[in-house]
């Protein structure tokens, strides 16, 4: 255990807790708006630093570590590919995003299809969420256990308490602030450590020369349906993702969204390109280690100054803290606005929906500590998640942004259908080694295309209440 190590993580987290302490100020947060939205008054900056630290958790410097590791460069970077490729999608409808600036993704999606779909994606998307949250805990649990006696689960647990803490309190406020002392933190400890490690191993040619053979081609040793199964859910969540959603409401205007969009953008490239080099140069280093942990193991096991290691790992937690933020403050959104507020919270008021997302917080919290101590990694557990949300959530959303054919009926039988078939998927364990996505996403598409064109277009009126048309 090194004492350095410890002491810039303790750090972290008494800087985090102390940000959202102030961030829970009553002049701040009046209203379930304010703790969801921070008032629309996010700068630019922050919001590009909340985008981007939002995306990259644990299924970034964790998850996305373990593919890299097992499979090689090449394949790890098609695994990213998702992200870059996600955000110009997204780039392309920011303003629509933002003029639309609904609570939820099931509010959006009830503006064009109905109540009923409302109710449906609600659920939906809190299942998906709460397993991204318990990814998170299990995440920091890791890098917990790496440089203190506690095992994953205590640390997970510390974890756990400390993000419900930070959401809790604050709200939008409190993440978009820690989020972009966490995105320096981040930025900073990756740029700087991936020169050091490959000086270390001796330059680029040792070490792709050190790497195993199925590593150095194309997919990694994966069939190419194999690697779109990898691939396919961190697309499909990133052109979805309500909590990227919310961020570019949370913007001041659409001009800010579009911007914070292509800083988004950028920085993309300066995370995971840098944990795809560390990952990999871990499995020459140390090539019999879990995967999960092959980022973490090089700060903590002296492959890189004690000084860097620490803020290595402290940016970890940060990737840890600000993504369960974040992914919990959204899915207590959709408990609070789509249905407690449409099922008789009205009479509560604002006062009261926000009670009620507090609430909801740490009963996520709860329900993700369970759900973590089910899956065996980070990487099993994010594309669970990524897929449930990605198969039956953004098929739904893409149609009311680009698809004015698109019924209710159609964003019904989608919902429906892309969850059944992942959590079926699952259940049967994978058959043939491929994720779930592969089968659920064009089960999903192909309900919504059906469902659609059997049933009456939408009319005008429909369309224009969407605010996307």
């Amino acid at each position: 255990m090194q004492t350095t190590h410890l002491l810039l993580i303790t750090l972290y987290l008494l800087v985090m807790v102390g940000i959202g302490l102030y961030h829970s100020r009553s002049s701040k947060i009046r209203t379930g708006e304010d703790f969801l939205f921070a008032g629309r008054s996010l700068p630019t900056p922050v919001m590009v630093a909340t985008l981007v630290v939002t995306w990259v958790g644990s299924g970034t410097i964790i998850g996305g570590a373990n593919f890299a590791y097992n499979y090689g460069p090449v394949a790890g970077m098609v695994f990213f590919a998702g992200t870059p490729l996600g955000i110009l999608v997204l780039l392309l409808a920011a303003r629509r995003i933002r003029r639309a600036a609904r609570h939820t993704v099931p509010e959006l999606l009830e503006a064009r299809f109905g109540a009923g779909v409302r109710t449906v994606a609600a659920v939906v998307t809190a299942l998906a969420y709460v397993g991204l949250v318990a990814s998170q805990f299990v995440g920091g649990g890791y890098v917990l256990a790496l440089i203190t006696p506690l095992t994953t689960t205590q640390g997970a647990l510390i974890v756990a308490g400390v993000v419900t803490v930070l959401t809790v309190t604050g709200g939008l406020f409190s993440v978009a602030y820690t989020d972009f002392v966490s995105a320096v933190l981040v930025l900073s400890a990756l740029i700087v450590a991936v020169p050091l490690v490959l000086v270390a191993l001796g330059g680029l040619p040792v070490y792709w020369e050190g790497l195993p053979e199925t590593s150095r081609t194309p997919t990694g040793g994966l069939s190419p349906l194999q690697l779109l199964g990898y691939f396919l859910p961190l697309f499909l969540l990133l052109l979805g993702d309500q909590n990227l959603y919310q961020r570019l409401a949370a913007a001041k205007d659409e001009r800010s969204a579009r911007n914070s969009t292509l800083g988004m953008l950028f920085a993309s490239f300066l995370v995971f390109v840098p944990v795809i080099i560390l990952a990999t140069s871990a499995s020459v280093i140390m090539p019999d280690i879990n995967g999960d942990e092959s980022v973490l193991r090089l700060a903590s096991e002296g492959h890189l100054p004690t000084l860097i290691g620490g803020l290595l790992l402290a940016g970890a937690v940060a990737f840890v803290i600000t993504t369960g933020s974040s992914f919990m403050l959204s899915a207590a959104s959709n408990i609070a606005f789509d249905l407690f507020a449409r099922f008789g919270g009205d009479k509560a008021g604002e006062r009261g929906t926000l009670v009620v997302q507090r609430l909801s917080v740490v009963a996520i919290a709860l329900i993700a500590i369970a759900l973590g101590l089910y899956f065996p990694t980070v990487l099993d557990l994010q594309m669970y998640s990524y897929t449930i949300y990605g198969a039956a959530i953004t098929p739904a959303v893409l149609a009311v942004l680009f698809w004015k054919r698109a019924t209710t009926a159609g964003a019904v039988a989608a919902l429906v259908v892309g969850t059944a078939v992942t959590i079926g998927w699952q259940v049967l364990g994978a058959p043939g080694g491929f994720n779930g996505v592969i089968v659920a996403l064009p089960a999903a598409v192909l309900a919504l295309v059906v469902a659609s064109l059997l049933t009456r277009a939408p009319s005008t009126r429909a369309l224009e209440a969407a605010g996307v048309d």
